[in-house]
């Protein structure tokens, strides 16, 4: 088992940043990849960016590219999500995942953590 723990959530201004941060702990050797999903009530889950955890490739989704950057700290088996220029249809909650790189980039990973709210008003 793999467990996820995020942090750094928040209320923020449009226009603000944030960084929220993704610890992982237990079995993390049969994971590849992290990644970070956002999801609003009545919408699909969506990914947001995904970095791999052995030659650091990184994937966005479009409406954040520029904006978010995923880095990784292997010694800490931790995942960061920094997140600039933050807009109103960024709000929703973020949730991390992990898992081998293609089930966390067609969205089906198999471990997820609990969740952390990012509300962004203009």
């Amino acid at each position: 088992q793999v467990q996820l723990v995020e942090s750094g959530g928040g209320l923020v201004q449009a226009g603000d940043s944030l960084r929220l941060s993704c610890a992982a702990s237990g079995r993390t050797f049969s994971m590849s990849t992290m990644g970070w999903f956002r999801q609003n009530p009545g919408k699909e889950r969506e990914i947001v960016a995904a970095i791999s955890w052995t030659n650091s490739i990184t994937y966005y989704t479009d409406s954040v590219k520029g904006r978010f950057t995923i880095s990784r700290d292997n010694a800490k088996n931790t995942v960061y999500l920094q997140m600039n220029s933050l807009k109103p249809e960024d709000t929703a909650v973020y949730y991390c995942a992990a898992d081998t790189w293609n089930r966390v980039r067609f969205q089906v990973p198999g471990y997820w953590g609990q969740g952390t709210q990012v509300t962004v008003y203009s």
